[in-house]
């Protein structure tokens, strides 16, 4: 069967589609923009093209020499463009058109895997990481999608004869709803895609659903509390205060809340003894963009919502005091529509640092009809707003990070892709790594 994925370069189509490849699948698709996705599955034999959205040229060539059998694009597109022109082909020439979790399922059903899922408003993409360097270190044979880079596992895998997979169960457009995980694992839940899910009860029932199809979930006490469900056989509720996860010994609370989530599920599903478990995850050496050191003393983390920058400070302070420094952070929110429903609950989040640069939103898919909140707006919001300064992201806050890492170290928290704080920083630090190099010779 011939697939051809629309958006092929994003987090979420791009280890599908090397999946699909490697289960034995024709693959072939296209992005409007070439990234490390792109290049690295040209690299692996698929054939990707670069094109304006607005184009579908490599489409019509690939269909007129092997026939496209299925169109998969992000719910973004799917839902929100039906008149794309890659979409526009598809109707035309009746070809099946889905979002990526049909093709997921058919892969799983034909290949007769089992989902091992992270599921949450937070740590998912952590979780599911730790799942993988487990079981690779445990030596067992598994398929698997992790939405980041690692220095251990490609983005994506299928492992012929595992009986596993491992997968990110994303809440957003309700998509964890569309599979039936044999086991799952929670690592937090708070309201959050508000677009989706207008109410919280909203957000706490898609999860009730969620625990309701899968087989056995693995969640926290007080997120169970949280959604108001009870305990019953098919639901292990972890104690948060339980003092065996301090024998973790990785940096931040919330690393080792979900490596511990990680350890009961796989000595539930193994049973491989737990203090086995607890030495092999306590070297888990982390992903991409969670506090990833771009520079000495300089980090990118991926926290774009109160929870997840209360997480990744929770690191970096363990890490400041263990190197006697103090902590200055660079925040750059993610979507002004968000903000509007969390701006209240910032107030500490930034607890432990001693300045935060506060630059405007990242934005992407807003509601036009929203004031888009400025930073001075937002820092309003916290407990001590006098820790916080407005930025912008220019050389002037270069500057200023420079100057700070003399005797602190910068934390840098986006969840934007493309032109993103997180892009922004990678490409100073490339450009100053050049510079040095040119100096040096």
């Amino acid at each position: 069967m011939h697939i051809y994925f629309i958006g092929i370069g994003g987090a979420g189509l791009a280890p599908l589609a090397l999946i699909a490849s490697q289960a034995g699948y024709e693959v072939s698709g296209s992005d409007f923009k070439q990234s490390e996705y792109t290049d690295y599955l040209i690299k692996m034999g698929i054939s990707v093209d670069i094109e304006s959205d607005t184009s579908s040229v490599l489409m019509k060539k690939l269909h007129s020499e092997k026939a496209i059998e299925w169109v998969i694009g992000v719910s973004a597109i799917i839902r929100l463009k039906p008149d794309e022109a890659h979409l526009a082909f598809a109707r035309k020439h009746g070809i099946r058109t889905t979002e990526r979790d049909a093709c997921l399922n058919e892969i799983l059903a034909t290949k007769n895997l089992k989902i091992i899922a992270a599921a949450g408003t937070h740590g998912k993409t952590t979780t599911t990481a730790m799942f993988v360097w487990v079981l690779k270190q445990l030596g067992i044979p598994v398929s698997y999608s992790i939405g980041a880079k690692t220095s251990f596992a490609d983005m994506g895998h299928y492992e012929p004869g595992s009986e596993y997979f491992v997968y990110e169960c994303d809440e957003f457009h309700r998509n964890f709803l569309s599979f039936f995980p044999y086991v799952s694992v929670i690592s937090g839940i708070a309201w959050d895609h508000h677009e989706v899910f207008p109410t919280k009860d909203n957000y706490n029932q898609a999860f009730r659903d969620y625990i309701a199809q899968t087989k056995h979930t693995i969640a926290w006490d007080n997120d169970i509390a949280y959604i108001g469900l009870q305990k019953s056989s098919s639901l292990d509720v972890c104690a948060s205060d339980n003092p065996e996860i301090e024998s973790i010994m990785l940096a931040g609370l919330y690393n080792r809340r979900d490596a511990w989530l990680v350890v009961q599920a796989i000595h539930r599903l193994f049973g491989t003894d737990i203090p086995t478990l607890t030495q092999i995850i306590s070297s888990f050496p982390g992903t991409q963009r969670r506090m990833e050191e771009l520079t000495p003393g300089l980090f990118t983390d991926y926290a774009h919502t109160p929870e997840k920058i209360v997480g990744c400070m929770s690191v970096a302070n363990e890490l400041a005091i263990s190197k006697g420094k103090n902590i200055v952070v660079v925040y750059e929110p993610l979507t002004n529509r968000r903000q509007h429903f969390m701006k209240n609950e910032y107030k500490d989040c930034f607890s432990g640092a001693e300045k935060v640069y506060w630059i405007p939103s990242y934005l992407a898919r807003e509601d036009p009809e929203q004031a888009v909140l400025t930073p001075e707006e937002l820092i309003s919001h916290l407990s001590d707003p006098t820790i916080a300064m407005p930025a912008s992201m220019n050389q002037a806050l270069w500057d200023n990070i420079q100057n700070e890492l003399e005797h602190s170290i910068v934390i840098c928290m986006s969840g934007g892709g493309g032109n993103s704080l997180d892009e922004w920083l990678r490409a100073k630090a490339k450009d100053q790594a050049l510079s040095q190099l040119i100096h040096q010779g």
